[in-house]
């Protein structure tokens, strides 16, 4: 049964082409791609899972998000399946363990990445948390892959405002394009000091888990009454407005998951939701943006 018609599609892949972000070496990307995390780790779900990754990037959701260590490089075999013959249309991103991100392991470790991905180079590699390896041998690293085509960027995830003005000083450190983090509206710690910062210095935020991970706080954003006045006003779910919040500047990429086709066409919906300035105020007034400094949430 199909979910959704070719008209159907096409008007939401025409959204999301309009919902771009600009990297600092001037490559615009969608504002809305997808995350894998948890994908791949289970044969039964396997097509399905394919499929959703599939649809996504017929619906604009072009800028696909894994790494090594999701499902041991599960994710990453799946994702390669899901875009073999597209791959051309895709701006690919994945991560390596900070234990691989230094002379010794990142070479192989990008290489089995490439193998698993079906593919010779990557759009960007993500330094995926601090480790024990320096930042300077770290963007060495980056850079040598560079020069060997075997990535065309790379950036980071989970560092903090001082990680990052740290990262800034080291040699190239400048050459870094990204910062994976949390980021959802029950989450707003980074607005205090590392999301300025990094409007400072014209580079995005990565947002992952932007609908919040499982559990209570998933629970309460979706029943928020405010939250679901909002999503009546535009006919829409709790959840797209949800992800329509995080994407509502022009440097915030979000990366939800979907391991469901309906569920990503959900997501896709609400690269076409822009929430007014009164939408913004009401949610500002339930979930408050930080007053204070606050330690980076990581997952």
């Amino acid at each position: 049964m199909n979910l959704i018609s070719e008209r159907q599609i096409e008007k939401i892949r025409s959204g999301n082409e309009r919902r771009k972000v600009k990297l600092p070496d001037g490559t615009f990307v969608p504002a809305l791609g997808q995350g894998t995390w948890y994908l791949g780790e289970n044969a039964s779900s396997r097509e399905r899972e394919i499929r959703t990754l599939k649809l996504g990037i017929e619906l604009g959701m072009t800028l696909v998000d894994t790494a090594e260590m999701y499902g041991d490089g599960g994710s990453e075999r799946l994702v390669g399946e899901a875009i073999s013959g597209i791959r051309d249309s895709i701006f690919l991103v994945s991560k390596v363990y900070p234990h691989n991100a230094g002379f010794k392991n990142i070479f192989t470790a990008c290489e089995n990445s490439l193998r698993r991905l079906g593919t010779d180079h990557l759009d960007m590699y993500l330094l995926h948390w601090r480790g024990n390896i320096p930042f300077e041998e770290t963007i060495e690293c980056m850079e040598k892959l560079k020069k060997q085509g075997k990535i065309l960027r790379w950036g980071v995830s989970n560092l903090d405002t001082t990680d990052m003005e740290e990262l800034m000083s080291c040699r190239s450190g400048e050459n870094c394009m990204v910062n994976q983090v949390l980021y959802h509206l029950g989450s707003r710690g980074i607005e205090f000091d590392l999301l300025p910062w990094q409007r400072r210095h014209h580079m995005p935020v990565m947002a992952y888990c932007p609908l919040a991970k499982g559990g209570r706080l998933k629970e309460q954003l979706l029943k928020d009454k405010v939250v679901n006045e909002i999503a009546l006003k535009y006919g829409v779910k709790p959840l797209q407005i949800l992800l329509a919040w995080v994407i509502r500047e022009d440097d915030v990429i979000a990366v939800p998951k979907a391991s469901r086709e309906e569920h990503v066409i959900e997501n896709a919906e609400s690269g076409s939701i822009v929430l007014s300035k009164a939408d913004l105020d009401k949610l500002d007034k339930v979930f408050p943006e930080p007053d204070r400094k606050m330690s980076l949430e990581i997952l």
